[in-house]
């Protein structure tokens, strides 16, 4: 019972267009790195997610501009982000797709 409630919870979030939320290991990341979203990149992000949904990702990369973020789609929440500024070698892992927007 318990798991349906929860299925039926994200399928109604999903249904509603509800918006990534950030974890806050996502939020002090983009504090550090000084990164502002607008509402255009936001919806952007949403489609990403969206996308990798789609293709049943579960970790997913999304590349939005010279900003990449790490998304566990199930729970719809940013884990990290960051951007190109000052930072070379990027490595990511455990992910299971990419989608570039």
């Amino acid at each position: 019972d318990i798991l349906q409630q929860k299925k039926l919870g994200l399928e109604s979030a999903l249904q509603t267009g509800q918006s990534v939320t950030f974890s806050k290991h996502a939020n002090e990341r983009l504090n550090l790195r000084n990164i502002h979203l607008t509402d255009t990149q936001m919806q952007r992000l949403n489609q990403g997610v969206e996308q990798a949904r789609g293709r049943n990702i579960k970790e997913s990369l999304v590349m939005l501009d010279d900003l990449a973020f790490i998304v566990n789609v199930r729970n719809n929440t940013v884990v990290t982000a960051l951007d190109q500024s000052g930072e070379a070698g990027h490595v990511f892992t455990n992910i299971d797709g990419a989608v570039i927007i």
